[in-house]
């Protein structure tokens, strides 16, 4: 990864009705947007069930903590299936 994706972008979101702005690095939006299209959501539905769920944590924390584990969950699953290829 260049340093463009370490760049810190606030973009606006609107979660219940209400508009936000959350700070992420370019790198977990543009993940986050890929999650989002994989699962048919828009981004900011995305991101009302990452609020809806993040108990205590701030929203920017919680969104990278979530592309961090579904990133994780995906590199299990890929493994797996290298695995059963063989």
């Amino acid at each position: 990864m260049g340093n463009e994706g370490a760049r810190v972008v606030k973009r606006s979101l609107v979660i219940a009705g209400h508009r936000t702005s959350v700070s992420l690095e370019d790198a977990f939006w543009r993940r986050l947007r890929g999650i989002a299209a994989e699962r048919g959501l828009s981004l900011n539905r995305l991101a009302a069930t990452i609020d809806a769920s993040r108990g205590g944590a701030n929203l920017s924390s919680a969104i990278r903590v979530f592309v961090l584990e579904a990133e994780g969950r995906a590199a299990v699953a890929r493994s797996g299936a290298d695995r059963s290829d063989q």
